[in-house]
């Protein structure tokens, strides 16, 4: 029971690190990014979302990934009132049925979808392909949301891509470090694995914080979609592991899939129609 309850306060813990750091990203979502890197509120986000990598993998030690990565979703449930609540209004009817299908969707195929087998390292080899890759898909996927009046989603999809690619580095570094030293971690391919990670924080987090100058939820319900979707096929190439669940665990993973889609667009119509209403000339005539 003791372990249980560690797990749920870590798990509210990381919901709210990673909560706060998208509400600051959002608030500064119209900045360049070169006003961006130099912004002191940025690197906190940056720190919010380390803190909440870190309490994430201490939570593994206490419960199974089963529980810990349903609660993933409280991320969503936390951020988009405290949203609302930031620019004093009150969550619409739309808002709240788009959060309640992503997570109710999310947390399904995060029950549903698990990966079984021994977990690898990842090689050298594929450590520099899934670098490269990595690099391509985000790059070509941020300059698609650079472009005008493109949709914000494929900045938060690029932001998810990174993040996940950063959890299956960091694994693979701690792993190597543990099993051969300190030592390990001046070895070249070691080397390219630590910068790698940093890069692709920060590029993350950029991304990500750019997604949110439309709105919030929508392009956070994305990126919390996106994450998992991508650990888990890194896992299944990559690192050795197996999709556990059978035909109709597979078949309720796509319901799920469809309805957390359903409720992403739901909060991207709300983002679309929530918008400040100019003060018609009859109120400017009258205020003159």
């Amino acid at each position: 029971m003791t372990d249980l309850i560690i797990t749920i306060a870590l798990c509210v813990a990381v919901a709210i690190a990673y909560a706060t750091a998208a509400l600051i990203q959002a608030r500064y979502a119209h900045l360049t990014i070169p006003q961006l890197l130099r912004l002191p509120q940025l690197w906190l986000a940056i720190g919010l979302n380390a803190l909440g990598a870190a309490l994430h993998v201490t939570s593994l030690a206490f419960g199974p990934l089963s529980l810990i990565q349903p609660l993933g979703v409280l991320t969503l449930v936390i951020a988009v009132p405290l949203a609302a609540m930031g620019a004093k209004r009150r969550m619409t009817r739309l808002e709240i049925s788009g959060m309640a299908n992503t997570v109710i969707g999310l947390a399904g195929l995060t029950m549903i979808i698990t990966t079984t087998g021994v977990a690898d390292t990842l090689t050298s080899t594929e450590l520099i392909s899934l670098v490269g890759a990595t690099v391509v898909v985000v790059g070509s996927l941020g300059a698609m949301g650079h472009r005008p009046g493109a949709s914000t989603l494929w900045e938060a999809v690029a932001g998810g891509i990174g993040y996940s690619v950063c959890s299956a580095l960091c694994q693979t570094v701690v792993v190597t470090v543990g099993e051969g030293g300190v030592s390990v971690l001046l070895e070249p391919i070691t080397v390219l694995a630590v910068v790698a990670i940093a890069v692709f924080a920060v590029t993350a987090t950029i991304l990500t914080q750019r997604s949110y100058r439309a709105g919030l939820a929508a392009p956070l319900a994305v990126t919390n979609l996106v994450n998992p979707a991508t650990a888990t096929t890194i896992g299944v190439v990559l690192l050795g592991e197996h999709v556990a669940a059978g035909p109709l665990g597979l078949g309720l993973a796509g319901v799920c899939g469809l309805l957390s889609g359903y409720g992403v667009a739901q909060l991207a119509r709300a983002r679309d129609t929530d918008r400040p209403v100019a003060p018609v000339p009859e109120e400017i005539d009258a205020r003159a």
